[in-house]
């Protein structure tokens, strides 16, 4: 809000320079210019975000230079798809939800394995960047070797419509993992992340609700990801449901190297994180990796994750327990899990 603060100060200005008619004229309009900047800087949050500049994505650590016989695949202007060092590969798994459910967390976890190959940013590319093409797309992977796996995680990619079939046309041999989360819980998280980039925002009851605690508005983003079952609806439009793993978002906080077994057996991956690589931070609330050989001190994620909540009214909270119940109870028998959020 650091431009809403610089009008700010330019209007307060204004009127100390001079206290003729056109100064009080133009007094009452501050208000209004404020709430017209917090209620726009609202509205860039809520909307889908763009493609990012290819520039914006770290492109992985270069390899070796590649010998002029590397392959090249065809229809790919050139691409080079081979080297010493390995190939650039789509991946055989996505992380591809949901938002404030502990994506990042797994992600970071998983790369300890030798044999998972990750790109650190979120490519977007099944949902905002399609158009710039597959071999786009593989070019932003790391290289990686016989028996390693390729992935990326995006979560926005599990509230997609299109995300599924774009998916399912680059390999429906896909593996697809999905860190769920109670959404009462979750909602409230998305809501402390809009605020910390906003300040200023309406209340979350405000945004989660209707006229006053009238109905529950699904039109909010917040409320809307955590409708699970029906965003797995339409992915099991194109995917059967062995091809997905549900990750408990409470039990990778609670027990990170149990979940990390079942990601592991998954992904066909020998368990080689265990919990010999976790401590529990009690001051961020989460658990932390651990110093690695040659390292100098253990290492957690980044200060926004355990990042404290906004206090909500209890009413509210039960309000919105008692509207998730039915889609949670949908979702559990979808799974075949109860993930205990009633």
């Amino acid at each position: 809000m650091a431009g809403s603060g610089g009008l700010g100060g330019g209007a307060g200005g204004s009127q100390g320079a001079g206290g003729g008619p056109g100064s009080t004229l133009r007094a009452p309009r501050a208000p209004l210019l404020f709430a017209a900047l917090v209620l726009g800087a609202y509205c860039l949050c809520a909307l889908p975000g763009r493609c990012p500049p290819a520039g914006r994505i770290p492109m992985p650590a270069p390899a070796p230079a590649e010998s002029p016989r590397a392959a090249r695949s065809p229809g790919t202007s050139g691409l080079p798809v081979a080297s010493g060092s390995g190939r650039r590969r789509f991946p055989q798994a996505l992380i591809v939800g949901v938002k404030k459910g502990g994506t990042r967390a797994l992600l970071e976890f998983l790369r300890l394995h030798p044999d998972v190959r990750a790109l650190g940013s979120e490519p977007h590319f099944f949902d905002r960047c399609y158009e710039r093409g597959l071999a786009w797309y593989r070019s932003l992977m790391p290289r990686t070797l016989d028996g390693q796996i390729t992935m990326e995680k995006t979560p926005s990619y599990f509230v997609t419509r299109e995300a599924p079939r774009r998916i399912h046309g680059m390999s429906p041999a896909t593996k697809l993992i999905v860190v769920v989360r109670n959404p009462v819980t979750r909602a409230i998280s998305d809501y402390a992340q809009m605020l910390s980039k906003t300040p200023g925002l309406p209340s979350f009851g405000t945004l989660a609700f209707r006229r006053g605690l009238g109905p529950v508005d699904t039109a909010w983003s917040a409320v809307r990801i955590g409708l699970y079952a029906q965003h797995l609806d339409n992915w099991l439009r194109y995917f059967p449901l062995s091809r997905f793993l549900f990750v408990s978002g409470e039990r990778l906080v609670s027990d990170p190297a149990g979940e990390l077994g079942h990601v592991q057996d998954f992904l066909g991956l020998k368990r080689v994180v265990t919990d010999k690589h976790f401590y529990f931070n009690a001051t961020k609330g989460f658990p932390c990796l651990k110093k690695a050989q040659g390292s100098g001190r253990p290492r957690c994620l980044g200060k926004s994750k355990g990042r404290p909540h906004p206090r909500v009214p209890e009413a509210m909270v039960q309000r919105l327990r008692a509207f998730y119940r039915p889609f949670n109870r949908k979702f559990y028998q979808m799974t075949g899990q109860d993930f205990g959020w009633d």
